[in-house]
């Protein structure tokens, strides 16, 4: 029972105490607000006008264009010294084979020169697969696995010289 006293006691002291700061500031304000409209009355703010000078607008930037002229296929097949034969579309690492998709035939023995962002081979082809089987000259369409002497990667192109 005195606990409860005591409790009940202390919660009313706290509110008692906030009721107060509150009234206190309400108090405050309205003081503030008194001030500000003797104030207001006193000496009345005239409004300036304030003469704006005119921007200037600015024009939209011109697009720069690129000195490198972009290319077609055909050239860009001309600029290699070569035809364009296929592009790698994969690499096994551990026996260094890739994955040709070819666009023209290629045979043993032709010199083929491999290009591609960080890229550039040129060796003679020396093994050409399909299917894990050994052939001598692949045609149109086909997928081959080529035997490359250096790592090559996806979407690499294949020139025969």
């Amino acid at each position: 029972m005195a606990l409860k006293r005591k409790l009940s006691t202390r919660k009313n002291i706290a509110k008692s105490l906030r009721k107060a700061q509150g009234k206190v500031k309400k108090a405050a304000k309205k003081a503030i607000k008194r001030t500000v409209k003797k104030a207001s009355k006193k000496s009345p703010i005239k409004k300036k006008t304030i003469k704006r000078k005119p921007t200037l607008k600015k024009k939209p930037l011109k697009k720069r264009k690129t000195a490198a002229k972009k290319t077609s296929k055909k050239q860009a097949a001309k600029k290699h010294a070569g035809n364009l034969v296929g592009s790698i579309t994969h690499y096994f690492p551990h026996v260094q084979a890739a994955v040709i998709k070819l666009k023209a035939p290629l045979a043993m023995g032709d010199t083929v020169k491999i290009e591609g962002h960080t890229t550039d081979l040129t060796q003679i082809i020396t093994s050409i697969q399909i299917d894990r089987v050994d052939i001598s000259n692949a045609k149109k369409g086909d997928e081959i696995g080529l035997q490359v002497s250096s790592r090559v990667r996806q979407n690499d192109k294949v020139y025969k010289l």
